[in-house]
């Protein structure tokens, strides 16, 4: 395991409360041995499972985002994309199997970098590099992705359960050189900024008012965090917008590097902000079925404004 990688391996993980999450982790084994198509057959089937469910609050959140973001959306357009949604949630639940068990030599055939001559470009101009890595279903195979070519690292969140905060950390560490806790703050992430290694960090999700300012994602106001142009600022870093997706024409997982933000960071938070959130849109619009729109995005109203997730 790469340094600061996470925990190591203890004896305390046998524990018996810890039982069915090894036996989960057993089935994941059998799982990553199937081919896609299997794989994704029994992912449709747990994304059709919360689609018809649709008391249940998961459907609820996907249909007000996907509301606001595709506001011109026929009612059976927009059913179409929250099953479409849901299915493809599934299919990346079963599919993080590969990320635990297949092989490098696997996985390595698995992955493909687009736009890499993005990142090409700013380590031949000696910059250190920020991946903007939106928060798609399929977000873990970028890392992976990048780990085959470049030296990478990034920050985590730990999680409560001990063994998948174990089985989460080596497998990711097979990738990145090391992670950094968001306890730890900015500091350490910036200081190991450098033009031989590159920064992965998630700029979309929705942290609350400290530290973001709100400005329109989809038309619709969001609290944006300040940090990423921080980052970028201290660092003097190319900041690289990005969105891990699957194609099922090719049967590979695609990380999708955008052109470097422009002017970025300026002298103004919400200037970056809408540049970085426009990027991202564009991103997004491309395949739009695969960013996880299970999450509270517009969680953080601004002042006087009611909660959408009522």
């Amino acid at each position: 395991m790469a340094e600061n990688c996470g925990i190591t391996f203890s004896l305390a993980l046998l524990h018996p409360r810890y039982w069915l999450t090894w036996f989960g982790l057993g089935v994941a084994f059998i799982i990553a041995q199937l081919p896609d198509s299997s794989r994704h057959y029994l992912g449709r089937k747990v994304g059709n499972a919360i689609y018809t469910n649709k008391k249940k609050k998961r459907y609820n959140v996907v249909k007000t985002n996907l509301e606001i973001a595709f506001p011109d959306l026929s009612t059976a357009a927009l059913e179409s994309l929250i099953k479409d949604h849901l299915e493809w949630y599934g299919c990346a639940l079963v599919d993080y199997s590969l990320l635990f068990f297949a092989s490098q030599k696997r996985l390595e055939r698995k992955v493909e970098i687009s736009g890499k001559q993005h990142i090409d470009q700013a380590l031949a101009d000696n910059k250190s590099i920020i991946i903007l890595l939106a928060h798609s279903v399929m977000l873990e195979f970028g890392p992976a992705a990048l780990g085959f070519h470049y030296e990478t690292f990034g920050s985590y969140k730990s999680s409560k359960n001990a063994v998948m905060d174990w089985m989460i950390a080596k497998a990711r560490c097979r990738h990145v050189a090391f992670v950094v806790s968001r306890e730890e703050g900015l500091r350490k992430l910036v200081k190991s900024l450098s033009p031989c290694r590159l920064m992965i960090f998630l700029p979309d999700e929705d942290l609350g008012k400290e530290n973001a300012v709100f400005v329109p994602f989809f038309g619709k106001l969001k609290a944006t965090l300040t940090t990423t142009a921080r980052l970028a600022k201290l660092g003097k870093a190319t900041a690289l917008p990005a969105f891990s997706w699957y194609d099922p024409v090719r049967k590979k997982y695609i990380l999708e590097i955008s052109p470097a933000l422009q002017n970025y960071p300026s002298k103004d938070a919400n200037a970056d902000a809408s540049q970085l959130n426009q990027a991202l849109e564009r991103l997004i619009q491309q395949h739009p079925a695969q960013y996880m729109w299970l999450l509270k995005w517009y969680r953080t109203r601004p002042e006087g404004k009611q909660n959408l997730y009522n």
